[in-house]
């Protein structure tokens, strides 16, 4: 049996490949906004459809996948439950703040972590009364280099972890003005025809280099004042971190 292949293309070691096989399935159905059949999922997992099956059964059991009435595969409610956990501190201390931010400005708020070298974001408060908010699903990613989470982020790493995230790359330039100013903003960068402001958080002991961040379609509103808004909501989250 061929050994399961992982997102940069390198074979997973064999020991590891039922599990690897079953986390890609995962990382597959949260790139998607509808279901998927059992055949479309092995189709992109590159493995015959009984495989899948074995996977997604047993991933059903515990809840981490679901199928609707049509038999398509869904994400499941117990990765909710998972997800709670994760950075519990964190998520506790911003998700009041993401709210109020989210309701005052309009826009969609979220919070972002450095994982593996992306930018992800953990949780996302969309604003109670907007026809017009960006969506930014928890589990998104883009690359740290991109976007105004990235920008905040660069700025709070130091040299040794700049290098050990992105070895063979330069920090963005504008990595000074966001020091200078506590807030970056992006244009078009990650999506088309939105702006994004960004805010890194104090570091904590024990938790990820983060930010938090508002999107919304460009021209909507000034940047500084958005800046303002999220500096204020970023140092009280960080004051209930220390």
């Amino acid at each position: 049996m061929a050994d399961a292949a992982l997102p940069d293309g390198k074979a997973a070691p064999a020991h590891s490949q039922t599990l690897s096989r079953g986390i890609r399935m995962l990382e597959i159905l949260s790139e998607e906004s509808a279901p998927l059949s059992i055949a479309e999922i092995a189709a992109r997992m590159g493995v015959h459809r009984s495989i899948a099956y074995r996977i997604l059964r047993t991933l059903e059991d515990h809840g981490l996948v679901a199928r609707d009435a049509a038999g398509g595969v869904v994400l499941g409610t117990g990765l909710a439950a998972l997800a709670r956990g994760v950075a519990r501190d964190l998520q506790t201390a911003a998700l009041p703040e993401l709210t109020a931010l989210a309701n005052e400005l309009g826009t969609t708020a979220f919070l972002v972590v450095l994982d593996r070298g992306d930018c992800t974001t953990l949780t996302s408060v969309e604003p109670r009364h907007s026809r017009a908010a960006v969506v930014q699903r928890p589990g998104t990613r883009h690359a740290l280099n991109l976007g105004a989470p990235g920008l905040a982020i660069q700025a709070i790493l130091d040299d040794a972890q700049w290098e050990a995230v992105s070895p063979d790359q330069p920090r963005r330039p504008e990595v000074a003005s966001v020091r200078e100013s506590g807030f970056a903003v992006s244009h078009h960068e990650v999506l088309p025809g939105v702006t994004s402001v960004a805010v890194p958080l104090s570091p904590a002991q024990g938790l990820q280099p983060a930010a938090i961040a508002v999107v919304y379609p460009s021209a909507q509103l000034p940047p500084e004042q958005v800046g303002s808004s999220v500096k204020d909501a970023a140092r009280r989250i960080s004051e209930q971190l220390r």
